[in-house]
């Protein structure tokens, strides 16, 4: 089995890699049978000399190769026919503006997995990007929180090489008694909570944050049911939350009386109520001031998300009155953080920490003849074809939504 680790053609350019070169290594010594090549790519995070080192041949052209690796989308005049391919399709969810590239997927009879489709039995994903979109996100953040302050000026998160060297230009910044509410314990969250530890701010109880004032910076960690209630007000599970969310009203005001920052790292499901309504914003007792929209729900669960926004301009602000975007400075805004590709800013840990999930659930499913199905649940096409489990997408496919 040949694997070829593809250039990202994809405009802004991608600095990440499924495969860094040490993945590559592991790969092939623990898999006799796998080759890799890698095509050259002058945009990548690891330079092509970092692979050639490492014995792997570094080409302009990786057609002979069987399964093709990227990160985005693949231009459709760069797809070969009757090829694997695995990368961000950006379909699954019917996707309009990647319609033409499904249909081209279909007409080349290429087989596609999409990294979102790779989950285990219980629908699970296991892989992706989002721990280190968590710890981007709070570090940007954070500094979103300095400049709308004006209390301390905290560099971009991409100036850094990795994340070492950012964390450790955190280790001196002393933030203002403020309190802050991190929403989501899944990869994201779990990003989020490792840099604001790091920074040593205090982790409080959803109680003592909801009552007491502080004399430092504090946070609070919360999960879906400490923010959603059921209106018939029984205390189920959060999985009955996940089964039912139209059973459910939003309780974030609660959280945004007393909090300055909120740094959104849960999921967003259909049906689930929004935690930040415009009306909520135009509330007096409304006091968020920084919102860090890791999410990046557009229009959708937190109201002042008006748009992504970019890792050149990260920030802008949003007037409740007006329901419109204004200069984040400000002194009637909400400053808001809501880039939608973080971990961008990270490509080197991002990469690597993306590579060990794809080793352990993606590779070793070649290998061991896919006996727990995760290449079967994640097959979106094959032979022309939508797979049955995505044929859900034939109406998209065919222009009927």
């Amino acid at each position: 089995m040949k694997f070829a680790v593809i250039k990202e053609r994809k405009n802004p350019p991608d600095r990440r890699v499924v495969l860094s070169p040490q993945a590559c290594e592991k790969i092939v010594n623990d898999f006799p049978d796998a080759k890799i090549i890698v095509e050259s790519s002058d945009v990548r995070v690891f330079n092509d000399s970092k692979y050639s080192k490492l014995g792997f041949q570094v080409l302009d052209d990786v057609s002979h190769a069987d399964v093709m690796i990227g990160v985005k989308e693949v231009p459709i005049d760069a797809l070969i026919p009757n090829k694997k391919y695995f990368f961000f399709s950006h379909t699954i969810k019917k996707q309009p503006y990647n319609r033409k590239l499904l249909n081209a997927i279909l007409d080349k009879k290429i087989e596609l997995y999409d990294h979102e489709t790779i989950v285990n039995k219980k629908g699970f994903r296991l892989i992706g990007f989002g721990y280190y979109a968590g710890v981007v996100g709070a570090y940007n953040g954070i500094r979103t929180l300095g400049l709308k302050l004006g209390t301390f000026n905290l560099p971009k998160a991409e100036t850094f090489k990795n994340r070492d060297e950012l964390e450790a230009y955190t280790e001196d910044i002393k933030l203002p008694k403020v309190k802050i509410v991190l929403t989501g314990k899944g990869r994201v969250g779990s990003g989020a909570k490792e840099v604001l530890d790091h920074m040593k701010i205090s982790e409080v109880s959803v109680e003592d944050f909801l009552s007491k004032d502080f004399n430092e910076a504090v946070y609070v960690q919360i999960d879906v049911l400490d923010y959603n209630k059921r209106k018939d007000g029984q205390e189920l599970d959060m999985f009955d939350f996940f089964d039912n969310p139209e059973h459910y009203y939003a309780d974030f005001m609660k959280f945004s009386k007393v909090s300055d920052m909120f740094i959104a790292g849960h999921f967003f499901g259909d049906g689930a109520p929004y935690l930040i309504t415009r009306e909520d914003t135009k509330h007096s007792d409304f006091k968020i001031k920084v919102i860090a929209d890791i999410s990046c729900d557009i229009d959708g669960p937190v109201a002042p998300t008006l748009r992504a926004s970019t890792i050149a301009e990260p920030i802008y602000g949003y007037n409740p009155q007006i329901e419109s975007e204004v200069d984040f400075k400000d002194k009637d805004a909400i400053a808001v953080m809501a880039v939608d590709n973080l971990p961008c800013e990270l490509p080197d840990n991002a990469s690597r920490g993306f590579g060990k999930m794809f080793y352990d659930h993606v590779i070793q499913a070649f290998f061991n003849n896919d006996k727990d199905g995760i290449l079967e649940r994640a097959r979106i096409t094959k032979d022309g074809k939508l797979t049955e489990r995505f044929n859900y997408l034939q109406d998209y496919v065919d222009g009927k939504e």
